[in-house]
């Protein structure tokens, strides 16, 4: 099995999307295969079944894959994600339209209907109050109170200053002042993006480390130009950043490529060895635990417990 068979589904999904979300002309397989690498088994017939698997999955997902004809004669059809099919436009939603969403959505059921119809009004608003990305049930199954999703929401669409108790995942306690731009869903978990009054910075907020309701401290400021919360949230395809970080150290022969691999990270120090420690944003302990095992030996995870527990317990499932 090569490197490329073993790249994780969503990274390839997600390289498959973008390809095809950016490109003029509707691409043949061929020539997919010819530019993701994901494609390029030993087999034609196996990088076949493997993209007829991700077309199938892509579809489930709602995302628009068409296939058309690449000329007006229609002598060869290939594969495009129409960006009008795709991106939704902004929508806005008063607290009380809010609060009824959030209901259906956590309405618990065997019917997910009600669900996944909230999930994608709610996920439609990009740069809006509410941004939605992968994963897990929208709320019902996250770890954040309903009550304190609505205060949150409802402060990011009024645009107000608040403050709140607030615990990191080193376990420090202390207290946010928060102008409130918008909340993310993310692995299942909600986050609240906003300006970050004691960091002079635009930071993401996991709702569950809330330790208690949130204070309105008046009218806040607005987003800058350009802004958009999932930024603030997923820095890349495959590396979270949020407020939530990671110390792992790297050998000196990988250090440099670990570093260039992990958006917003930085090198802690330097150790007498050689290894090199490094400050990696943590948004979702599992996908940086999926980064971390790609390093083998070359890479130990320092801190925090979850995501060392994360890592080990993968591989004593592989060592049986």
């Amino acid at each position: 099995m090569t490197g490329d068979e073993r790249m994780e589904p969503l990274e390839r999904l997600l390289n498959l999307v973008g390809l095809l979300l950016e490109t003029s002309t509707p691409l043949t397989f061929e020539q997919i295969r010819d530019t993701l690498d994901a494609y390029r088994a030993d087999k034609v017939d196996s990088a076949k079944r493997m993209f007829e698997r991700d077309k199938d999955q892509l579809r489930e997902f709602g995302i628009p894959l068409q296939l058309v004809d690449t000329d007006v004669w229609g002598t060869e059809q290939g594969y495009i994600i129409p960006k009008d099919a795709y991106y939704l436009p902004e929508i806005a939603f008063t607290p009380e339209e809010l609060g009824a969403l959030l209901v259906a959505a956590q309405s618990g059921g065997e019917d997910t209907r009600a669900e996944q119809a909230a999930r994608k009004l709610l996920y439609g608003a990009d740069g809006g109050v509410l941004a939605g990305l992968a994963g897990g049930p929208l709320a019902s199954g996250s770890d954040a109170r309903s009550a304190l999703i609505l205060d949150c929401a409802d402060a990011a669409q009024r645009r107000r200053r608040v403050r709140f108790g607030y615990r990191t995942s080193q376990g420090e306690h202390g207290s946010r002042t928060v102008d409130a731009f918008a909340m993310v869903f993310r692995g299942g978990h909600w986050y609240l993006v906003g300006h970050d009054g004691d960091r002079n910075d635009v930071r993401a907020f996991r709702l569950s480390r809330f330790t208690g309701d949130v204070d309105d401290l008046g009218e806040g400021r607005q987003p800058p130009d350009g802004f958009r919360a999932a930024d603030h949230v997923q820095a890349g395809a495959w590396t979270a950043a949020a407020e939530d970080h990671a110390l792992v150290a790297f050998s000196a022969d990988v250090a440099w490529w670990a570093v260039g691999s992990f958006a917003g990270a930085r090198v802690e120090r330097v150790e007498g060895d050689g290894w090199v420690v490094v400050d990696v944003p943590m948004a979702d302990p599992g996908l940086l635990a999926s980064l971390v095992l790609q390093f083998g030996p070359d890479a130990i995870v320092l801190s925090p417990d979850v995501l060392r527990d994360e890592v080990v317990g993968r591989l004593e499932a592989v060592g049986g």
